[in-house]
């Protein structure tokens, strides 16, 4: 189990790396589109492909971000149903919703999308839309996205067994969601005043 754990850790970190550097692409994004906006009404001149840029980007944050926000537990769910149950029944859920759901989506995903993303890339395919991008380098997104998805989907499974084994201490057990952490310093601002 340890080498387990090592091996999730070297997942995590690499997770964690990935997504704090393309989760700038955010900015890159809305920039783009500012441009683009002003460009557009300023000057009444329109590009597809600077509108098809601004979709890429957000394609990329959206799937090659997913892992990171699984890794950080805050992925949806239910949580005022999930806190209603004992911390072993959510360790429960938690694998058989990442063995029965989870990772078969993400296998799913990348077989079905390795051959919608191979017949792209063979006729070297273009947006339908006049000065639009190449199409397959956003399909390819899809692949790449699910298999991060899955590596991580792993990780998470094995973190989850080795905290209900008792082997390593649960590491969300104490983490403050990004919601509650706000609507704290919103209440402290309040008090203060």
């Amino acid at each position: 189990m340890q080498a387990l754990l090592k091996l999730s850790n070297g997942i995590d970190a690499f997770t964690r790396w990935t997504g704090k550097r393309l989760a700038w692409l955010i900015l890159l994004a809305v920039i783009v589109s500012a441009i683009n906006a002003i460009i557009r009404k300023g000057f009444d001149v329109s590009s597809n492909s600077w509108l098809e840029l601004q979709w890429v980007l957000f394609s990329i944050v959206f799937l090659l971000c997913s892992p990171w926000t699984l890794l950080d537990n805050e992925h949806i769910r239910i949580d005022i149903v999930n806190q209603m149950f004992p911390k072993r029944v959510r360790d429960i859920i938690d694998v058989v919703g990442h063995v029965v759901f989870l990772l078969p989506l993400c296998v799913v995903m990348i077989i079905t999308g390795g051959p919608f993303f191979m017949r792209s890339y063979e006729i070297q395919e273009q947006s339908g839309n006049a000065g639009g991008l190449p199409q397959w380098p956003a399909k390819s997104l899809i692949i790449i996205g699910f298999t991060l998805l899955l590596i991580q989907g792993v990780s998470e499974l094995i973190k989850r067994v080795a905290v209900m084994r008792g082997i390593i201490p649960d590491p969300h057990a104490f983490q403050v969601h990004a919601l509650e952490a706000e609507v704290e310093h919103l209440v402290e601002a309040i008090e203060k005043r």
